[in-house]
């Protein structure tokens, strides 16, 4: 499999990128890589998105380090879901993130020091304007299919509205049209536990050896529990104990979840950043395709791709009720659509696990795809 990891910087003053809330942002840098081997035509390319935690690296691409693998190792390579043989995979990090491309942690070219909180807001339109200057820069005319799960498959609805002649197809996974309520105040929590962060000290924590841990640790273990079912928990966890015969009548840690959640909070601090934890969940919370657009009909109204919605039956973070809200109106307009929920009893992280079911979707809508 050949692989390639790039970045591409672009938009240099006085030519930034316009944002959605009207500011500007320049020079960025995307932080990219590609699978696999681009077509004569380009007629092959398939551009992933990556959900909340995620970066450019989909799949395994260092041999000198071969516990080094993808978020989504499972579907994508060579005769997998996602065939490299086939197809040319590119994945980017999104402006906003932590790993590569411009975010919080980048150094702002006017202060020559991070930007820290004066990064300016983001959303997830952002997100895809960026992407599809890369694609530009590739000289790639039109995507053969756009994929994408949660966060990712928010990115997948705007390629689809925005770019209806350069998206072929989009695979919208355990995602959802707008962020529910519950979704906005469980991310809200979790920016407070980094703003409580007496490290954080407003963002400006970059020179400093003591680093927000504790709050995005905090933030980390409530959206970690968005990411499990109920049954998923239960059948791991219940109520179980951790390394005690019955309660300690204390506040050490008696269950096993309460373990788990930790070592999850604490193994994250050391791969993410506190800053684009705050920026990356602002931009899920604004996500609203009927309010940006005026009705979620008005937003797929011009959508000209081939769709493949994938729910999750046990996800209650995007529950099944938002695909199918996506599912009906894309029917009413006509579209071509495929729907199918997954009976995993893993929630909402379901998607990024191997599933035979999913591995077959995939496989099978691509083959039927071209340009």
């Amino acid at each position: 499999m050949q692989v390639s990891t790039k970045s591409f910087t672009t938009c240099e003053p006085p030519n930034e990128l316009i944002l959605e809330s009207g500011d500007q942002l320049g020079p960025i840098t995307i932080a990219y890589e590609t699978y696999g081997t681009l077509a004569p035509d380009k007629s092959n390319a398939i551009l992933v998105c990556h959900a909340l935690s995620g970066d450019a690296h989909v799949a395994f691409a260092h041999a000198d380090d071969p516990k080094y693998t993808g978020w989504w190792e499972h579907y994508v390579g060579p005769a997998k879901a996602i065939d490299t043989n086939l197809y040319y995979v590119i994945c980017s990090n999104v402006i906003g993130g932590c790993k590569g491309s411009t975010g919080p942690n980048s150094i702002n070219p006017k202060t020559k020091k991070p930007y820290g909180i004066n990064f300016p807001v983001i959303t997830i339109s952002d997100m895809v304007h960026a992407q599809k200057l890369l694609v530009d820069a590739l000289q790639i005319p039109k995507l053969l299919a756009v994929v994408g799960g949660s966060m990712g498959g928010m990115q997948v609805l705007e390629w689809a509205i925005q770019y209806p002649d350069q998206v072929a197809s989009a695979i919208v996974i355990a995602s959802t049209p707008c962020v529910s309520t519950k979704s906005v105040a469980f991310d809200a929590v979790g920016r407070n536990a980094i703003f409580s962060d007496p490290n954080w000290k407003k963002g400006n924590y970059y020179d400093q050896a003591a680093l927000p841990e504790t709050g995005l640790a905090t933030a980390r273990m409530i959206g970690h529990i968005t990411y499990l079912s109920d049954e998923a928990l239960d059948t791991k966890f219940g109520r179980k104990l951790q390394s005690r015969a019955d309660y300690g009548y204390d506040f050490d840690t008696d269950f096993q979840i309460e373990s788990y959640l930790q070592y999850q909070g604490n193994k994250f601090v050391y791969r993410f950043d506190a800053n684009s934890y705050l920026y990356l969940t602002k931009a899920i919370s604004y996500f609203d395709l009927p309010k940006k657009y005026g009705s979620l009909e008005k937003a797929l109204s011009s959508v000209l791709a081939k769709f493949l919605v994938i729910s999750i039956k046990s996800d209650w973070l995007y529950p099944p009720k938002q695909s199918k809200e996506l599912v009906k109106s894309l029917l009413k307009l006509n579209k071509e659509v495929t729907y199918f929920e997954c009976d995993s009893s893993y929630g909402h992280d379901a998607f990024l696990l191997p599933n035979e079911q999913l591995f077959e979707l995939f496989h099978h809508f691509l083959s039927k795809v071209s340009i």
